[in-house]
């Protein structure tokens, strides 16, 4: 099994969102996956420019010669694409979202229909190709996911979302207090491979409650205050 895993955080493997993706990936290649990783912040990813020629002009190829080169035919070979991004204004990152716009080489420019919904067919479809979100915010609900979990849950083959709200905390507390969230990322790249699809306990303990909503918010709010007073220090992002 072969996986492309992007990695959209601007803190790259510093970031939170890397705390939750490492032991994914590490629990894949336990089982006998090729693992691939990137970071956005290493590409030099333009934004699609919105002119369609690689449907009509050069068809499955991009006018453009960047980072996409690379990164396409890596795409196209994997059998589990993993997007990993912090949580930006309900969505992902601005670096993966023009990633994700400049897959259109990889559709055919004709509509169909997929559960009563229109959609364009792949230029080369894989029917067992599966995708995964891995995401972190500091918000502590995880209904702050809700719209970044509708854009995936519309992709073909979508296997399950490792979700962190209140990711904070991890920088906050010794990790002795979510260790068991780490042990189940791990698990859940474990189970993908494994048998191709991951459990509703595993996902659930991602994303399980490491802090009570009334004293995370006011550690956050007294940590800000100091920094504003203080001068910025460089507090790890997501």
């Amino acid at each position: 099994m072969k996986v492309v895993a992007v990695n959209s955080s601007p803190k790259m493997d510093k970031g939170i969102t890397s705390r939750i993706l490492t032991p994914f990936l590490e629990g894949m290649e336990g089982e006998g996956a090729e693992v691939e990783l990137f970071y956005t912040r290493k590409l030099k990813i333009n934004p699609c420019l919105g002119c369609v020629g690689c449907w009509f002009e050069t068809p499955g190829v991009c006018v453009q010669k960047d980072d996409m080169q690379l990164l396409l035919p890596k795409f196209k070979a994997a059998d589990v694409w993993v997007y990993a991004t912090p949580l930006y204004i309900g969505g992902v990152s601005g670096p993966m979202k023009n990633m994700m716009d400049r897959f259109l080489p990889m559709a055919l420019p004709f509509f169909e229909l997929q559960d009563g919904d229109t959609t364009h067919p792949a230029r080369e479809p894989v029917a067992s190709r599966k995708s995964v979100l891995i995401s972190s915010c500091g918000f502590w609900g995880l209904d702050n996911f809700k719209l970044l979990l509708a854009h995936f849950q519309n992709m073909r083959g979508f296997a399950g979302a490792l979700l962190r709200p209140h990711s904070a905390a991890m920088r906050i507390l010794p990790e002795e207090n979510y260790a068991d969230i780490l042990q189940a990322a791990g698990e859940a790249g474990r189970q993908l491979v494994r048998d191709g699809a991951m459990s509703s306990e595993t996902l659930s303990t991602v994303s399980r409650e490491i802090m009570p909503l009334k004293e995370y918010i006011e550690t956050l709010n007294r940590e800000f205050k100091e920094i504003l007073k203080s001068g910025w220090r460089g507090v790890i992002g997501y």
